[in-house]
């Protein structure tokens, strides 16, 4: 069978801008006070700088129209009369917006300049800019704050022997923080960074104590596909997928990574190997099959899949009953429903259908010969009218029959007769007033949806057979749900190996479609679903 289904490309290239050809802008303002709300800008400075070089300079007083407080005039060295004869913010802000242009601004403090240049737009009409912008504060914590006592302006500028000292005039403020500017990039060329997208975002690495390695990264694709952390010894620690594989990894290193196991990764990686694919999916099910042979200590994933487990009907007992297992081996004829990714959410399905269909709960092993002991208990169960006690000889065989029969039917996705009685029942607890007891119905209801819905969307894939489906230029070749081969505009597409010790090829290699049997092994459940969930995405 063929079926032709269209996912959209992933956007997997990003444009970068080398710091050498990006047009800086930096500004500095004086003002009457430190809110743009309340107080008003006595002077503007704005460099504009490429390639290290000046190429414009905007300078002017601005009249607040207001006096200037004596304590800012101490500061500043800005009086009342200096001003008096400026042009006020509005007369300025047509000249300063052309100045600036599509530049990207910098500031030492840029919340407090760009904040003030934007207020004054907005009170006169205008829309605020929409400039990058880069605070020189945040750079400098991570570049050069271990070398000086405070990140303030004056401070660099003294401890790092600017030419140009601030002294609170718009101008000289402006020179310094430029002379500051280019320091930071010469220092972020020793982490390897010489584009506006990863200078940006130095200040959010923070000091880390592995930034060193962040040279690993330079040579790193922006493209999509799969990345191996690997030690000293060859040893692969860690495999993950990223649809821009060098922001990615360069992520690791920032201070918003909280993960526990990242700093001690890092320390141990000694190398940097990648993968290159065409689009995401391919970066997913080859990261999927390189945990799985590979089973890298850092991955959670593999771990993960060994927690995956099954519900199980025992119809091959005499007196058939739920129970969760992570084991598919069974009596002929028992009934699976999963794999579910955790003994949890199992639980909430078995007691989902327990509560609305009276199955025994009792563990109590019976065959075909078993027979009830004359004193056995009816369990408390039974006595609530919940479940059937065949352990007490209390059971009506054909009844139970018509139950497993129900159970049968909802394990196979025709749960709409337990699911109405779940949710009468929710209904009725709802009404009473009893919403907690309401609320643990509703979850159990989810649950089965939850588990009834991706293991149906996994077999009618699987059930599919042979298809094949395009995500841009790349053609997938599907059998049985996994993902067989590719090609790109016509021709196979075969992953470039990295240079480790091991056979590549089989390592990413297709399973055996022929292996994929219900209930469907933990192994090969995750690729399936990968790609049901892209190809349901179309």
């Amino acid at each position: 069978m063929t079926m032709s289904v269209v996912v959209e490309p992933e956007n997997d290239e990003q444009e970068t801008v080398a710091l050498r050809d990006v047009e800086f802008c930096v500004v500095d303002l004086e003002t009457t006070g430190g809110s743009n709300e309340y107080n008003s800008i006595t002077e503007i400075g704005a460099v504009k700088y490429r390639g290290g070089e000046e190429i414009g300079r905007f300078t002017t007083l601005v009249n607040p129209q207001c006096a200037i407080p004596p304590f800012i005039t101490v500061l500043t060295g800005i009086t009342d009369t200096m001003v008096c004869n400026a042009p006020a913010i509005e007369e300025v802000l047509d000249s300063l917006l052309e100045f600036i242009g599509d530049s990207v601004l910098v500031a030492h403090n840029a919340r407090f300049d760009i904040g003030f240049i934007n207020a004054s737009l907005v009170r006169d009409g205008r829309e605020k800019l929409t400039n990058r912008v880069l605070d020189t504060v945040g750079l400098a914590r991570r570049l050069v704050g271990g070398e000086v006592e405070n990140c303030k302006l004056s401070t660099l500028a003294a401890s790092l022997g600017f030419s140009n000292q601030p002294s609170h005039r718009a101008i000289i403020d402006v020179l310094a923080t430029g002379d500051l500017l280019h320091l930071l990039i010469e220092r972020a060329a020793g982490f390897g960074v010489f584009d506006l997208d990863d200078f940006a975002a130095m200040s959010k690495i923070g000091t880390h104590p592995q930034a060193a390695k962040l040279k690993m990264t330079i040579d790193l694709p922006r493209g999509p596909g799969v990345y191996l952390f690997v030690d000293g010894e060859g040893e692969v620690l860690y495999v993950g997928k990223a649809t821009n594989i060098r922001a990615r990894v360069r992520s690791y290193f920032g201070t918003g990574d909280t993960r526990r196991k990242v700093g001690s990764l890092l320390k141990l990686m000694d190398a940097i190997h990648f993968v290159s694919t065409p689009d995401l999916l391919m970066a997913e099910v080859l990261e999927l099959r390189m945990i799985a042979k590979l089973r890298p200590r850092y991955n959670y994933a593999f771990t993960r899949t060994a927690k995956y487990c099954y519900v199980r009907l025992t119809v091959g007992e005499q007196w058939p009953r739920l129970m969760v297992t992570r084991s598919m081996k069974s009596n002929i004829g028992d009934v699976f429903l999963g794999p579910i990714t955790t003994r949890s959410m199992a639980r909430d399905v078995v007691d989902a259908i327990e509560s609305v269909v009276p199955l025994r709960r009792c563990t109590v092993r019976m065959g075909r010969n078993y027979r009830a002991p004359v004193d056995a208990p009816v369990c408390s169960a039974a006595q609530l009218g919940l479940a059937q006690c065949p352990c007490s000889g209390t059971a009506d065989s054909v009844s139970y029959a018509d139950a497993v029969q129900a159970v049968v039917d909802a394990m196979a996705g025709r749960a709409d007769e337990v699911v109405s009685k779940l949710t009468a029942k929710m209904l009725a607890h709802s009404k009473a007033q009893r919403f907690e007891e309401a609320g643990v119905v509703l979850a159990r209801i989810d649950a089965l949806e939850t588990v009834l819905r991706r293991v149906k969307s996994v077999n009618d894939l699987v059930e599919t057979g042979s298809f094949s489906f395009e995500s841009g230029p790349v053609a997938y070749q599907i059998e049985r749900g996994l993902l067989i081969s590719a090609q790109i505009d016509g021709a196979a597409f075969s992953p470039v190996a990295p240079q480790l010790g091991f056979n590549f090829a089989e390592l990413v290699g297709a399973p055996d479609p022929s292996e994929v049997s219900y209930p469907i092994s933990a192994e090969l459940i995750d690729e399936i679903l990968c790609i049901a969930r892209h190809t349901r995405a179309s």
